[in-house]
């Protein structure tokens, strides 16, 4: 196929009009399909059902430490599910703190602590006159939604196959002392997919940060979710790779089982230094009595360790797998000759970065909603929803079935062709 922009005019002009013809029958379909987000499916839900039933009123709730999970107490989380966290992240567990349900409330109270109180007894946030937190872009919306409610300025760090751009992130962290984070998904990269090497995670953890109270935010939410038994992406430990550096101090990791048992009640876990630790738990003394000892117990009864964490993520990776597949091949059948788009192959996570030309993300994302497909808004891949070409787009394939993926993508890739084609069109004036 010949690119579309060494097409004729003509030629552009009645491909133009046989793809409107098709969107005004897609239309007609009344599709109400929902990929906005990387929400589990259903069939995915119930790979975790037998987690409900590890538990009776005629189980022991005793913890290996004699706390009983039913009372107060065990503010950082039970030993047994410390353990298992630690194992998850690859780190040890006297560095983990087991909170709620999710990695995004710890975070949120990471910022906001280190935002009125300061971290490790330095100022607090709000009384300097500037913060910045360094962004790897695209990225996550929810990191980006954080930082700009607490009125924090960001910074867009490019991406590379290897992770952000060291070279850009060392200038500023050590040169910078408004800079005081970064957030990172360092394996499977949301929305791209990309794992940090072993080079860029050593220069994380040999940063010379300007700041003393600069953090790396180092939100490892796929860490077990492979789609290849053959293609796993491996990470270093940040944890034990800057306390050879000497810098145990610049890190907290995050992880959570949001998308490996229930997306709505998972545990979630932080991991960092004892100093940081400490700090932390003086918040977490007057902000909770503690968290859900039940379900961290529920947890360890189930899944046991890292071996019963791996074998159940075989499962979801049989139900993910096929949908990124069935998704990547429309794209490549369609769209690999027409020098109109590109995109990321993923081997774990959630997400299909794609990158249409410039300035067509908005429009292409706005008619598939108009058709019925909704998206993740395009822009929300970058700080202040503002991406400066105006094209990536977040392709979220686990909740649809494969039928309403199919007919999803049918109907992104027919949007991706017209946008684009009235694209090259204006420029051929």
């Amino acid at each position: 196929m010949e690119y579309y922009s060494q097409q004729s005019k003509e030629d552009l002009l009645a491909l133009k009009s046989e793809l409107e013809a098709k969107f005004e029958e897609k239309k007609a379909c009344g599709l109400q399909l929902d990929m906005s987000r990387g929400k589990p499916s259903t069939s995915q839900l119930d790979i975790s059902l037998g987690l409900l039933d590890v538990l009776t009123s005629k189980s022991g709730f005793l913890a290996s430490d004699g706390i009983d999970c039913r009372n107060y107490g065990g503010l950082d989380g039970i030993p047994e599910a410390k353990q298992l966290m630690a194992e998850m992240m690859g780190t040890a567990p006297e560095h983990v703190i087991v909170f709620g349900n999710a990695s995004l409330s710890i975070m949120y109270d990471s910022i906001s602590r280190s935002y009125t109180h300061g971290v490790l007894d330095n100022t607090p946030w709000c009384k300097l006159d500037k913060i910045k937190f360094l962004c790897p872009v695209p990225g996550y919306d929810r990191h980006f939604a954080i930082t700009e409610r607490f009125g924090i300025e960001m910074i867009n760090i490019p991406m590379t196959q290897d992770g952000p751009d060291m070279d850009l992130v060392e200038d500023l962290v050590n040169h910078d002392e408004t800079v005081k984070g970064i957030w990172c998904v360092p394996k499977y990269s949301n929305p791209q997919g990309i794992n940090y090497s072993d080079d860029t995670v050593r220069r994380f953890a040999n940063l010379k940060p300007a700041a003393k109270d600069f953090r790396i935010y180092w939100d490892n939410a796929y860490v077990i979710h492979h789609l290849y038994e053959d293609h796993q992406a491996e990470l270093l430990d940040i944890i034990s790779e800057c306390e050879k550096a000497g810098n145990p101090d610049i890190v907290y990791e995050f992880a959570s089982t949001s998308k490996v048992s229930f997306s709505g009640a998972g545990i979630a876990a932080l991991a960092a230094s004892k100093a940081n630790l400490d700090d932390i738990k003086k918040q977490l003394t007057i902000q909770t009595i503690g968290y859900d000892k039940i379900n961290q117990l529920r947890h360890v009864t189930y899944f046991k360790n890292l071996e019963g964490l791996k074998q159940h993520m075989k499962k979801h990776a049989n139900e993910m797998r096929p949908k990124f597949e069935a998704v990547l091949d429309v794209l490549e059948k369609e769209l690999a000759d027409t020098g109109i788009a590109s995109w990321e192959k993923p081997y774990g996570g959630y997400f299909i970065s794609f990158e249409a030309m410039e300035g067509c993300a908005k429009k292409i994302v706005a008619k598939c909603k108009e058709a019925g497909v909704t998206l993740t808004g395009a822009g929300a891949t970058y700080p202040y929803g503002k991406d400066p070409k105006d094209s990536n787009i977040r392709i979220a394939p686990s909740f649809p079935n494969l039928e309403e993926l199919a007919q999803a993508t049918d109907l992104f890739v027919l949007c991706v062709k017209l946008v684009s084609i009235e694209k090259i069109l204006e420029n051929k004036r």
